[in-house]
């Protein structure tokens, strides 16, 4: 059954015409070229639509759980168990990081979980934050990282059962940050200067059973927009955490969201195989409110 909210309706999406996904994820605008960019994760696929409508798509031999633009040309995914960079151009791949080592298990037991990477995005100074799920989803098991402008990675949170949305309010002073199998959206102390984090505490609790909070994203009001994985929905709440209005999509696993357009006023939204008429499509819907950028990533 889909997971119902009693909120006014925002506003009725449409779908946009490229291929459907099994898993897609991710979507982030570039603001330098008008395009849209998003995954289809288990597909090993990041996918572009540019500002002409074109489609294009690379397959990236891993799955790849987010994607971002790179301040110096190019994209940078977080894929399998580490940071990748993309060339459009060539649809090459290369290894910029891998996650700590260790972070998989023993393969040679059997029956062990494979660990990737899944949601993720930069902050203003270009830093890009991603976590790792269990492909079991077993609790535990995940982390949260940080790319380093270096190309170095820190290991922010351990125990995270299933990382997923992130994202900053207006200042930067806070992160709102998804673990999935909580139940929950939480919001955290944030420097921008040095990207620590802190005081980690309950925003907004979501869900139940196989209804889950997933990627997210935050407007200029400091709203935050969540996608409510098996709820056919995104929800947006007020920066206080109350309930502020729905988007009601025709599939029952929606997976992120993202502003973009000329006016950062369209969101546009992603979803997976399952229930629905128009599982796996993109869809896209008037915001009624200013969204904050994507920030490219600046190493």
């Amino acid at each position: 059954m889909t997971w119902q909210s009693a909120d006014a309706t925002i506003a009725e999406p449409i779908r946009v015409p490229v291929p459907l996904a099994e898993l897609g994820e991710g979507p982030c605008w570039d603001q330098a070229t008008s395009a849209l960019y998003w995954v289809d994760i288990m597909a090993s696929q990041v996918h572009r639509r540019g500002a002409d409508g074109e489609h294009t798509c690379w397959d990236v031999g891993e799955p790849a759980g987010t994607v971002v633009p790179r301040a110096g040309g190019g994209l940078v995914i977080a894929a399998g168990t580490g940071f990748f960079a993309l060339d459009p151009a060539t649809g090459a791949v290369e290894l910029l990081a891998a996650t700590e080592p260790g972070n998989q298990p023993d393969q040679s037991e059997p029956d062990q979980p494979i660990i990737r990477m899944n949601d993720g995005g930069c902050d203003r100074a270009g830093r890009f934050y991603a976590g790792t799920m269990a492909s079991d989803e077993s609790p535990g098991k995940g982390a949260l990282y940080r790319l380093e402008r270096d190309h170095s990675v820190t290991t922010l949170m351990t125990g995270i059962g299933l990382s997923n949305g992130i994202g900053w309010g207006p200042d930067e002073r806070l992160m709102y940050y998804i673990d999935s199998l909580t139940y929950r959206v939480d919001v955290l102390d944030y420097d921008p200067v040095t990207g620590d984090i802190g005081g980690r505490r309950p925003f907004a609790s979501i869900g139940s059973g196989d209804v889950v909070p997933d990627g997210l994203a935050v407007d200029a009001e400091g709203g935050v927009w969540v996608a409510v994985w098996g709820g056919g929905i995104i929800q947006r709440y007020r920066p206080d955490g109350t309930r502020a209005g729905v988007v009601r999509l025709p599939a029952a696993h929606v997976t992120s969201c993202a502003f973009g357009g000329p006016g950062l006023d369209q969101l546009y939204i992603t979803t997976a195989a399952g229930p629905g008429s128009s599982a796996g499509a993109l869809f896209t819907c008037p915001a009624g409110v200013t969204g904050l950028p994507t920030h490219a990533y600046q190493g």
